[in-house]
């Protein structure tokens, strides 16, 4: 019984999100093999060969799969699939937009952000926004699964020597094609990556007051910004800062809920954080019910007063 991993980069290291995929796959207990496709990847092929736990990593390197089009990807997983058992990529934008379509070519039901692993066929999921954890038994005979990242530690990025293989790739499909990228530039940590999370709600009022309440506290942390949908629907910050089950999924050392209701979308994105600390002026607000910490008061307040402790 053998996994593939299906493996995200960003045409220069592999995402830390890989690695968690990679750790959620060890506890099977089967050999794992690492898919780099892209072009050009042979440096990142290179670094990602000391990856603790990687048998062999296969290299698919071709101009069409350079920009990453879905349609590309699949196909060359395809030409692979029928060697593994298990076909995993970790529960990101990448990962959502290649698996299900890898899952439908193989006319298997995929476990989409799976938790935990119970065995090589039985998986936990979150289900209803994350109040429910359910678990799966697969009877297909390949599974697909995507793995939500914040819930695996990530395994070391060194230590390991697997073989570099490189494959065939299918020649392109020609049924997409690529138009462009418009990346967000950051001064501050990922914010799925960042250690410590300060993330505002509605009850900032506005994005002026987001930014001026905020980012002062994040800057002295060190931390990330995020907010809650609403704080987004508002149009206080772009949604690339959401937080919740329709945003971004984290679990930071440290979370500041500040101004935050605590609506159970939001909860489903951000529960697993280490420390949560809420800062609220409704007493009753259900982020309090998670929160290990909480402050009831005036934000306006109290932000700039623990900014200036910091």
């Amino acid at each position: 019984m053998t996994i593939l991993v299906i493996g995200e980069h960003d045409n220069t290291s592999i995402k830390p999100a890989t690695l968690s995929t990679i750790a959620a796959a060890q506890q099977i207990g089967a050999e794992i093999d690492l898919l780099i496709a892209g072009s050009n990847v042979q440096e990142i092929a290179v670094s990602a060969s000391s990856i603790a736990g990687i048998r062999r990593i296969l290299v698919a390197d071709a101009v069409h799969l350079a920009d990453g089009l879905a349609e590309n990807l699949e196909a060359t997983v395809m030409q692979l699939a029928h060697h593994y058992r298990h076909v995993f990529a970790p529960a990101t934008a990448f990962g959502k937009n290649v698996a299900p379509r890898i899952a439908a070519r193989l006319d298997v039901a995929q476990i989409s952000e799976v938790t935990a692993v119970e065995a090589h066929d039985t998986f936990q999921r979150p289900i209803y926004a994350g109040s429910v954890l359910a678990s799966v038994q697969s009877m297909d005979a390949q599974i697909v699964v995507t793995v939500r990242a914040t819930a695996f530690d990530p395994v070391a990025a060194t230590g390991g020597h697997a073989e570099i293989e490189q494959i065939a790739v299918p020649p392109e499909r020609g049924v997409s094609r690529f138009v462009g990228r418009q990346v967000t530039e950051l001064d501050r940590p990922e914010l799925t990556a960042a250690r410590i999370v300060v993330s505002g709600g509605r009850g900032l009022g506005s994005g002026e007051n987001y930014q001026t309440v905020l980012a002062p506290l994040a800057d002295k942390l060190g931390a990330a910004l995020g907010a809650s949908r609403a704080a987004v629907d508002a149009g206080f910050v772009s949604n690339d800062y959401q937080v919740g089950q329709t945003g971004k999924i984290v679990a930071p050392e440290l979370y500041l809920a500040i101004g935050i209701s605590g609506a159970i979308q939001h909860l489903a994105g951000m529960k697993d954080s280490k420390v949560i600390v809420a800062i609220n002026k409704d007493a009753e607000a259900p982020i309090f019910g998670v929160a290990d910490y909480g402050l009831v008061g005036d934000l306006f307040t109290v932000v700039p007063e623990l900014t200036q402790a910091v």
